[in-house]
């Protein structure tokens, strides 16, 4: 139980830094090449695709490892 909260923390942290200094890195989540974004006369439909995608693939590793252990 400790362990995994030590991991769930570290990771916390992880995603905090990135969230705090996203906007200085090259790729924005969210307005990743790949992201759908429709404008229309009134309106806007976005639909962050790739960053979807990213973000699995991330969470689908991180699982597994912490299965692993």
């Amino acid at each position: 139980m400790g362990r995994m909260l030590i991991t769930a923390g570290i990771i916390l942290v992880i995603i905090g830094l990135i969230v705090m200094f996203g906007e200085r890195l090259p790729l924005r989540l969210g307005r990743l090449p790949g992201d759908i974004e429709v404008r229309g006369k009134n309106s806007v439909f976005y639909f962050p695709l790739m960053t979807c995608v990213l973000l699995s693939v991330v969470l689908s590793v991180v699982m597994w490892l912490l299965r692993k252990f």
